[in-house]
């Protein structure tokens, strides 16, 4: 087309299905393809801090979740890609890619919700839930029903369509708008399957599991009010209004805020709980903890002090004491050595090594000198002969 009948924004080179990216009078285009541009970039950022999160992950029953997250943001990925064939003009590629790609890409992000909803079901049901590769295949098991539909629903409406077996380009295009929304049955029933997968999850005794169970529900309840806003629009809305051009934009905007649900309500919250710890592990047995506290040991020695060796030893002719009733510590003969020691005697040694020392003090008594008056038995103190140093 000429350079005067190009819109503004639009260079003179610029196909005519293309102006709606660049048209500057109908700003829907545009708008629509900012935020499209801007979901790619944070859907492929939040893949990589998801894969690079994948190693600090603690968590087991989270990390069995990060593959349905990720399966989520690559979907989510596709379906901004495809809001920029909703805004472009229709031709035979784009027209194909919107009857195909609509229904595939919303399965594949409700079936991943569908599959964690019963897996928050069966762990509030019994305790624990399937394996992360069970869930993996349930997801992909469901996701696959759509693509058959989808790739029957195309080749019949195409090819056998098709006057004398020739190819129309423009074929795929020509289809009522009530026919599309009946191609997405199975769709809806996946969007039913996530609101009500999530309800069990609801009344766990855990807050984590209730707090992903309300991000699916929410998730859920956004997406479904949104499906019925723009079915409602795209079959009775724009015709009513003697507007019926406004279809693809309808599409597009459904499409782009949709996709912006997934980002916002569940894909982002569920990568900012990943990192965080199990409650319910328990914490492992800290070594330290085997051995007696250093308090506690200087705590008896202070109260009981015992000076076993001394610089001169002398005799008395004291009596042998009585054996003490009172009750001693087994840890007295701890001699309060720091524990990085290579030798740290365990509880039972410590006990072992006290008692023979408590039987070696009542075995052996203390040697005294006899008395110096005959037939005294009074234990008078006399004298004290010190010994040599």
């Amino acid at each position: 087309m000429g350079l005067t009948s190009a819109p503004k924004g639009c260079g003179s080179s610029i196909s005519s299905i293309y102006y709606n990216l660049c048209d500057l009078t109908t700003v829907w285009g545009v708008v629509v393809e900012a935020i499209a541009a801007a979901g790619v970039v944070t859907s492929f950022v939040l893949l990589l801090i998801l894969i690079c999160s994948l190693p600090f992950v603690t968590h087991k029953k989270r990390k069995g979740m990060v593959a349905l997250q990720a399966g989520i943001l690559v979907f989510t990925l596709g379906l901004f890609g495809l809001t920029f064939a909703f805004i472009v003009g229709r031709y035979s590629t784009s027209c194909s890619a919107r009857r195909f790609l609509f229904g595939v890409l919303f399965s594949g992000c409700l079936a991943c919700l569908v599959m964690h909803g019963l897996w928050l079901a069966l762990l509030a049901r019994r305790g624990r839930g399937p394996r992360s590769w069970m869930l993996c295949l349930g997801a992909l098991g469901l996701w696959m029903v759509e693509v058959i539909i989808n790739t029957e629903w195309l080749i019949i409406t195409v090819v056998r369509s098709s006057p004398g077996g020739v190819i129309v380009p423009d074929l795929s295009c020509i289809i009522s708008n009530q026919d599309f929304v009946m191609a997405l049955i199975y769709v809806m029933v996946l969007l039913l399957a996530v609101v009500l997968m999530a309800v069990p999850s609801l009344t766990h005794k855990h807050k984590q599991w209730r707090r992903d169970g309300a991000f699916i529900l929410v998730t859920g309840l956004f997406t479904l009010a949104i499906w019925v806003a723009w079915i409602v629009m795209y079959l009775h809305g724009n015709r009513v209004a003697g507007n019926p051009s406004w279809d693809d934009p309808t599409l597009a905007v459904a499409v782009v805020s949709n996709a912006w649900v997934f980002l916002f309500l569940y894909t982002i919250p569920e990568i900012c709980l990943l990192t965080q710890e199990d409650p319910d592990q328990e914490q492992p047995l800290d070594g330290d903890d085997v051995y007696p506290a250093r308090t506690l040991v200087y705590d008896n020695m202070l109260k009981e002090p015992e000076n076993v060796y001394m610089d001169n030893k002398a005799f008395t002719m004291d009596e042998p004491p009585a054996v003490s009733t009172k009750p001693l510590s087994p840890y007295g003969a701890y001699n309060g050595q720091p524990r990085s020691c290579v030798y740290q005697p365990t509880e039972i040694a410590l006990i072992a090594k006290g008692l023979t020392k408590m039987d070696q003090d009542v075995i052996l008594p203390r040697a005294r000198a006899p008395s110096l008056i005959p037939g005294s038995g009074s234990s008078v103190p006399r004298l004290v002969e010190s010994l040599p140093s």
